[in-house]
C-alpha cells in the first residue's frame, strides 16, 4: 500500500501561478499570506498529513467506528491524530482571530484541505463539518452564542455537526417534523436525524449539533423551517462542559465507505426534550442553514480532488513495479511493467489530468471566495460572489463524480489486486462514493445550476464567463507549443457548445422546466469540462512562458503541456455532443410512461 505524500509542486504551481494567490493576498486581512508563509503551512500539513493521519486510513476503514453501550468510539489512534490536529492549530487557518482563528483566507485553508482529505477521508469529515458550523454560527449566531461557542469551535476542541436529515424527508427538506418548543430562554427539541456525520464520537469534550426543527405555529413547507444550535453537554457559566443534553446516538450506518467515520442516527428529546437556542429569526432556519450547506458543498467538491490524487498516486506507484507482458512496439521477449503499455499510459494520464482539472477549480472557486468576502470593491465583490453560486454546483458535482471516476480507475490499474482489500485501491472507490451522494446528490447540484444560477437569471454569469474563456482561446492562437496549438479547436468547439446549452437553457427554463431538468447532469458535466479545459490551457501556457524563461521544473512544465492536449482530445471533444443532449435528450426522458420502465 503506497504511502501518501502531499503533491506539493503541484499545489505550489496552481495556487501560485493558476489562480494568483497574490490577488488574495492583496485582500484586507489576508497581508501575511505570503507564498512562503503558505509554502510552510503546506509542508507542515503535508508532514502531519503523510505520517499521522494517512496510516491510519486503512486500519480505520477496517476496524470502523462502533456504538459501545450508548457512547461512540473512533478506531485506533483517531483520538490521538486528532489531539495533534487540534494542538497544531489547523483547524482555525480562516476563521476570525477574535475568537482564536488565524483569519488565513479561505484559498489557503481549501489546500491544506485536500491535504487532510486525502490523507483520510474518514478522518477529515470530523473538521470539515466543524468548519461548516463556525463559519454558520459566525454568520448567523447572536453574540451571545458566540462568545459561549465559538473559541472552542474554532480551535477545534469542540466540533460541530449538521442535522437536516430525517427518514421520511430525505432531500426534501419541506417535510421536515422535529419539534422546537419554546421553554424558558431556549427551546425544547425533539425529533430523529438520520445520516448525522460525526454525531457523536470521542474525539473532543462537546459536540454543538446544527438542527433543523419547526416551531409549533411555524408554516407548512421550507418557509416554516428554523436553525438551532443543541449541545451535547450544556455549558457551564466557566465555559466547561456540563450537565449532559437529552439527545443521543441510537445508532450508527453500516456503509459501503467512509467507515471511520461515525455516521450517526440521532435522538433529541426522548425524555424532557433537548435544550437548544434558537439561531437568528424563526422560519429562516434554511436560509442561514445553507450557509453550512454550500461550505459543506465545496469541501465535498475537494474530496473527489483528494481521493482523486490518492488513488492516482498508489496507481502510478503499482504500475512502475508491477511486471506483465512485453512491450506492445519492442523486440524484447522480457516482461516490462505496465506503465510501458499505452493503454495503461491512457488510464494514468486521464487520472492525472482530470485530478489536475478538478483541483484547479476548486481553488479557483475558493480564490473567489475569498474576493468576495474581502474585496473593498463592491462590483468586484459582487462579481466574484456570482462566480461561486454558478461553480459552487460545479465544484461539488462535477469534482466528486471525477473522483469516482478516477478511483474507479485506479482499481483497474490494478487488475485483480485492485479487487482485494488489502492493496487500499477498493477503499479510494468505496469511500469516494459518497460524495455524489451528501450535500445535496448530484443530480440536485444540476437542477440548482440550470434553474437559479442559469435559468432564472437568463445566463448572465455564465454568459461573462464564456466571454473570458473566449480571451483565453485568442491567446491559444499565439503559443509555440504544438501541444498548446492542438487544444485550440477541442476548446474553441467546448465554448461554442457552452453558449449555445446556456441560452437554450434560458430561453426554455420559463416553458418548459421538465426539458431543462431532463437535461441538468449533462449541462452541469458540460459546464465542469469546459472550464477544465479552460484552466489545463491556461496551465500550459503558463508553463510555456516558464520554459521559455528558463524557469522552474522542465518536466513538470513540460507535462502541463502534454496535460492540456489530453484533457482536449479526451474531454473537451466531447463538449458538442453534451450540447445536443441538453437539447434534445430529454424528449425521451419526458415522453416514457411509469408503466415504460
Amino acid at each position: 500500500m503506497t504511502a501518501y505524500q502531499a503533491p506539493l509542486a503541484e499545489m505550489r504551481f496552481v495556487l501560485n501561478d493558476l489562480v494568483n494567490l497574490d490577488r488574495v493576498t492583496a485582500l484586507p486581512g489576508c497581508e501575511d499570506a505570503t507564498p512562503d508563509l503558505v509554502d510552510a503551512i503546506l509542508e507542515e500539513a503535508g508532514k502531519l498529513g503523510g505520517e499521522v493521519i494517512a496510516p491510519l486510513n486503512h486500519s480505520g476503514d477496517m476496524q470502523g467506528a462502533v456504538l459501545d453501550n450508548g457512547l461512540v468510539r473512533t478506531a485506533d489512534g483517531f483520538k490521538e491524530a486528532y489531539g495533534q490536529f487540534v494542538e497544531g492549530g489547523w483547524n482555525s487557518l480562516p476563521f476570525d482571530p477574535e475568537y482564536g482563528g488565524q483569519g488565513l483566507p479561505w484559498l489557503v485553508s481549501t489546500a491544506v484541505f485536500e491535504v487532510w482529505h486525502a490523507a483520510n477521508m474518514a478522518f477529515a469529515l470530523c473538521p470539515t463539518l466543524n468548519s461548516g458550523a463556525v463559519e454558520l454560527l459566525s454568520a448567523h449566531g447572536s453574540d451571545a452564542l458566540k462568545s459561549i461557542y465559538l473559541e472552542n469551535m474554532t480551535s477545534g476542541s469542540w466540533t460541530g455537526t449538521m442535522n437536516l436529515t430525517e427518514p421520511q424527508a430525505g432531500s426534501d427538506l419541506g417535510r421536515v417534523r422535529t419539534k422546537a418548543v419554546p421553554s424558558g430562554d431556549g427551546y425544547r427539541i425533539s425529533g430523529n436525524k438520520i445520516f448525522i456525520t460525526y454525531g457523536d464520537h470521542d474525539m473532543t469534550d462537546n459536540i454543538v449539533h446544527m438542527v433543523l426543527a419547526r416551531t409549533p405555529d411555524a408554516p407548512e413547507g421550507v418557509k416554516g423551517i428554523s436553525l438551532f444550535l443543541v449541545p451535547k453537554f450544556l455549558v457551564n457559566e466557566d465555559g466547561s462542559p456540563g450537565e449532559r443534553n437529552d439527545l443521543r446516538c441510537v445508532s450508527l450506518e453500516h456503509k459501503l465507505g467512509i467507515n471511520a467515520s461515525p455516521t450517526a442516527v440521532m435522538s433529541f428529546g426522548d425524555n424532557d426534550g433537548a435544550i437548544g437556542y434558537l439561531i437568528g429569526e424563526e422560519n429562516r432556519g434554511l436560509e442561514y442553514m445553507f450557509t453550512m450547506m454550500n461550505n459543506e458543498r465545496l469541501a465535498v467538491g475537494l474530496q473527489g480532488v483528494a481521493i482523486g490524487e490518492r488513488a492516482y498516486q498508489q496507481a502510478l506507484a503499482y504500475a512502475r513495479e508491477r511486471v506483465q507482458s512485453r512491450r506492445i512496439d519492442g523486440d524484447n521477449p522480457e516482461p516490462a511493467a505496465i506503465i510501458e503499455h499505452p493503454d495503461v499510459r491512457r488510464m494514468l494520464l486521464s487520472m492525472k489530468v482530470q485530478t489536475e482539472a478538478t483541483r484547479a477549480l476548486a481553488y479557483y472557486v475558493a480564490a473567489h471566495l475569498d474576493i468576495s468576502h474581502r474585496c473593498t470593491d463592491d462590483t468586484e465583490r459582487r462579481a466574484a460572489k456570482a462566480r461561486v453560486d454558478l461553480l459552487t454546483p460545479v465544484v461539488k458535482a462535477w469534482s466528486s463524480d471525477t473522483g469516482i471516476e478516477v478511483a474507479n480507475t485506479g482499481v483497474q490499474i490494478h487488475g485483480g489486486m485492485g479487487f482485494i482489500e488489502e492493496t487500499g485501491a477498493a477503499q479510494h472507490l468505496r469511500d469516494a462514493r459518497i460524495a455524489a451522494i451528501y450535500e445535496g446528490t448530484n443530480g440536485i447540484q444540476a437542477n440548482d445550476l440550470v434553474g437559479r444560477k442559469v435559468g432564472r437569471e437568463n445566463a448572465e454569469t455564465v454568459l461573462v464567463l464564456v466571454e473570458e474563456m473566449r480571451e483565453l482561446d485568442a491567446e491559444l492562437a499565439k503559443a509555440e507549443s504544438a501541444h498548446i496549438a492542438a487544444t485550440r479547436q477541442p476548446f474553441s468547439l467546448a465554448i461554442d457548445a457552452l453558449e449555445s446549452a446556456s441560452k437554450w437553457i434560458a430561453d426554455t427554463w420559463g416553458a418548459d422546466r421538465a426539458a431543462v431538468a431532463a437535461g441538468a447532469v449533462p449541462y452541469l458535466r458540460l459546464l465542469g469540462l469546459t472550464v477544465g479545459g479552460w484552466m489545463t490551457c491556461r496551465a500550459a501556457l503558463i508553463a510555456e512562458r516558464k520554459l521559455q524563461g528558463d524557469e522552474g521544473d522542465p518536466a513538470f512544465l513540460n507535462a502541463k503541456l502534454i496535460s492540456a492536449r489530453f484533457f482536449a482530445d479526451q474531454y473537451l471533444v466531447q463538449c458538442p455532443a453534451l450540447d445536443h443532449t441538453i437539447r434534445d435528450g430529454g424528449a425521451a426522458v419526458t415522453a416514457i410512461e411509469d408503466a415504460g420502465f
